[in-house]
C-alpha cells in the first residue's frame, strides 16, 4: 500500500488546502525559528512545527477532521497570544507579519470547516 492510498484528496475543498497552505507556512516559520533559536525555547518552536505538521497530516488523510479543526482554533490562537506576551510590538517584523496573517486566516478556515460539519 502506498502512502498516496491512504491520502482521502477526493474529500477536500479548496477551503481545505487554504487551510493546509496556511498551517505550512506558519509550521515552517516556527520550524525555521526553532532551529535559529535554539535551545529550549527553540524547542518550544519545534512543538508547535510538529503540531502544524501533524494536523495537517490527519487532514490529509481524514482522520477525525472535526476534532482536528476543533483543536487546531484553541492551538493556533495560543501562537497569537503567546506571541503577543513574548514580544514588544509595534513594530512588527515582516516575517513575523507575514506569520500571524497565515494563523488568523487559518483560525477563520477552521471556524468555517467546523461549521460545515456540523
Amino acid at each position: 500500500m502506498a502512502l498516496t492510498d491512504d491520502i482521502d484528496l477526493d474529500a477536500l475543498t479548496p477551503l481545505h488546502w487554504v487551510g493546509i497552505a496556511t498551517a505550512a507556512v506558519t509550521g515552517g516559520y516556527h520550524l525555521v525559528s526553532g532551529v535559529q533559536i535554539g535551545g529550549g525555547f527553540g524547542a518550544a518552536f519545534a512543538v508547535a512545527a510538529a503540531g502544524f505538521a501533524l494536523g495537517i497530516a490527519a487532514v490529509l488523510v481524514g482522520y477525525r477532521r472535526r476534532a482536528v479543526y476543533l483543536l487546531g482554533i484553541p492551538f493556533t490562537a495560543g501562537q497569537i497570544v503567546l506571541w503577543y506576551l513574548l514580544n514588544d510590538v509595534p513594530p512588527i517584523p515582516p516575517t513575523h507579519a507575514l506569520d500571524k496573517t497565515a494563523q488568523v486566516v487559518l483560525i477563520a478556515v477552521l471556524v468555517v470547516l467546523l461549521r460545515r460539519e456540523a
